[in-house]
């Protein structure tokens, strides 16, 4: 999706700005979420879901719910291959088959397309690793995350900052480990749940019981709309819910210069350059993968920037370099996106094959 028109602010209102910029995260788990939102902005309930539906067609959001957690309820990696510029299309198409391959992106790499599986355990993940090297014929490089030092896609977008998250308070970061076995553990209604809300809440004033009452003619779970929001709020305190509110799309917004990069940190100083480096107001993502010394990959470290210029992202990431992380790294820049989807929670929560 291209970016939204350089004016694409000019007619909102301070009202719209607070929404966009003060409710992606923290909106009210209670039965009647846009009348408390409403309450604190100082309009109605009927004008402020009036306000999220309009942001939400003009494509400033991209929905509005939960931000799910793949890692903590089933088994997610980032994987690679190289892929003979030849038979790329091919290679693509037989990756992008498998439902559990929710994003796949072309990077100016040796290893040149970068693809996530999520699935409900690490014997089944690894089964679809398998499987597209036997039929691509190709290596797989597989680097599922380790620990997670800061990864979050909230950050304002009503402004002119040149860089995601510069205008944040400063954040809390710590090492989080991520297990390879991660299972959810869900009840039957945490599953149903998740499944239900994985595309987003309607938008309605009563979301959370509209999603009960469809979990109940769906899944044959009985849910009261008190069932949902206690449910809601446990997968949040479980860290199965990352954060509920209003996703803002940050390509048409005009975030949409971004570059990962790979380090080859020491793994004595990995925690500590971690933390420090995802305290950055600049850096958006930051974790832990391992190394594959065996496929020529020493890189321990990665990082995400997401700016409105190339050439400031370029500034940003020799900053880096300099100042956080003296060490050999890489910059793979995205140059195609070749499939983004959300994770397949039907597959996550064991109903799917």
């Amino acid at each position: 999706m291209s970016a939204l028109t350089d004016d694409w602010r000019a007619d909102l209102d301070d009202v719209d700005a607070a929404l966009v910029d003060g409710f992606q995260s923290g909106f009210p788990v209670v039965e009647r979420p846009f009348r408390a939102v409403g309450e604190q902005l100082g309009i109605s309930e009927d004008e402020t879901l009036a306000r999220v539906r309009a942001l939400s067609e003009r494509g400033i959001f991209r929905r509005f719910g939960a931000v799910l957690n793949p890692p903590v309820i089933g088994s997610s990696t980032l994987a690679a291959v190289s892929a003979p510029e030849d038979r790329f299309a091919e290679v693509a198409a037989i990756i992008n088959d498998h439902r559990q391959v929710n994003h796949n992106y072309r990077r100016d790499h040796e290893w040149n397309m970068w693809f996530v599986v999520t699935a409900a355990s690490r014997e089944k993940r690894d089964e679809i690793l398998a499987d597209i090297e036997a039929r691509t014929g190709l290596e797989v490089l597989n680097l599922p995350m380790l620990t997670d030092y800061y990864i979050d896609l909230e950050f304002p977008v009503v402004n002119d900052d040149r860089f995601a998250r510069e205008s944040l308070a400063a954040t809390e970061v710590n090492a989080t480990r991520i297990s390879e076995e991660a299972a959810g553990g869900l009840s039957d209604l945490e599953a149903a749940l998740l499944v239900e809300i994985q595309d987003g809440f309607p938008l309605t004033a009563t979301p959370y019981r509209d999603v009960a009452e469809r979990v109940s003619a769906s899944a044959g779970v009985d849910a009261s709309v008190e069932d949902v929001l206690a449910a809601v709020r446990r997968l949040l305190d479980d860290g199965c819910i990352k954060r509920i509110g209003c996703v803002v799309n940050h390509v048409v917004t005009g975030f949409d210069a971004n570059c990962m990069v790979v380090w080859d940190v020491p793994d004595d100083e990995l925690d500590a350059r971690g933390e420090a480096v995802g305290r950055l107001p600049y850096v958006t993502l930051c974790y832990h993968r391992p190394r594959r010394p065996e496929q020529n990959w020493p890189y321990s470290l990665f990082t995400m920037i997401h700016g409105r210029e190339a050439e400031a992202v370029d500034e940003k990431i020799d900053e880096l370099a300099s100042e956080y992380l003296p060490f050999d790294h890489e910059r793979l820049y995205s140059t195609a996106t070749l499939k983004q989807t959300g994770a397949q929670y039907e597959e996550l929560v064991g109903s799917g094959e």
